[in-house]
């Protein structure tokens, strides 16, 4: 018989982390443990079910399925039994999109390197912020200054990236309108855009030339490029980007140089996910 799940209270003290006193959250825990019940063997569990599995009481795991079902990760059927929901399946589908995504980018990002000595990174949209998923640094001297020890998992602020305002660009504008309000313009260097309609006329202009330029907004002499990466239906899930040093380009100068080869290699990761051009579509 396999071994049930169990929440950190039933753990033995030595398996709870150190870290525990100051930032475990209980709630989260048993939230967490509940979702874990659910499986390919037992899609479908009741209150009383998931109680005895997790040794809790039925009353309090009413009311975390409740709060769970609320948020939309359980759904509650006819019979009264529990099941996960779609919402569930997005975020693991999330995780191994990005994992995939990176996979297949990372050769295709080390020749683009090798070619301009640049600095290339992946990144996706999270929330206000991107989110690194690659990154592979330039061998130019001045690349040490644009460096700003980035690397998977950090973040910046997507408004004064090139990487953030393009993935922002390719947003609809319901979810533009959504997200505006908790985008939190802040001022990083005298180029930076603070002003939210300023945002958007920049972020139009992204929209139609397909490259988004940084010129020194979130650091004075980082400059930066970015084309979009699609996936097998043609929507951008991610987006790739050149960063420079102004000692070295003229941000000015980077998308006539150095933005074909930028588009060359985000098509070329966006054809390991399956994406074609309509121009590739109408030869075939």
């Amino acid at each position: 018989m396999p071994s049930l799940p169990q929440t950190a209270l039933e753990r033995e003290p030595s398996q709870v982390p150190a870290i525990r006193e100051r930032h475990y959250s209980q709630s989260l825990d048993r939230g967490l443990a509940i979702l874990g019940c659910f499986t390919a063997e037992t899609p479908v569990l009741g209150v009383s079910e998931i109680a005895r599995r997790l040794r809790m009481s039925h009353g309090t795991t009413h009311r975390y399925i409740s709060s769970l079902a609320y948020l939309g990760y359980l759904e509650q059927r006819r019979d009264r039994k529990y099941m996960l929901t779609l919402k569930v399946t997005q975020l693991g589908m999330a995780a191994l999109s990005s994992t995939a995504v990176a996979e297949h980018a990372r050769p295709h990002m080390q020749t683009l390197v090798e070619r301009s000595n640049f600095t290339v990174s992946l990144a996706m949209l999270d929330g206000t912020d991107v989110l690194y998923l690659e990154r592979v640094s330039g061998r130019r001297a001045s690349q040490r200054k644009t460096d700003l020890d980035l690397n998977p998992g950090s973040r910046l602020p997507a408004h004064c990236t090139a990487l953030g305002k393009l993935l922002l660009s390719h947003l609809s504008d319901a979810e533009l309108s959504e997200l505006l309000p908790e985008l939190k313009l802040e001022r990083h260097t005298p180029r930076t855009i603070t002003g939210k309609r300023a945002l958007r006329t920049e972020l139009r202009g992204i929209a139609k030339s397909g490259i988004a330029l940084n010129a020194e907004e979130l650091a004075p002499g980082l400059c930066a490029i970015a084309a979009p990466v699609r996936a097998e239906l043609g929507e951008v899930v991610a987006a790739l980007s050149l960063t420079a040093h102004s000692s070295a380009i003229a941000p000015e100068e980077m998308p006539a140089q150095l933005g074909p080869h930028l588009i060359v290699t985000a098509d070329n990761i966006s054809a390991r996910l399956g994406y074609r051009r309509p121009d590739q579509l109408t030869r075939a």
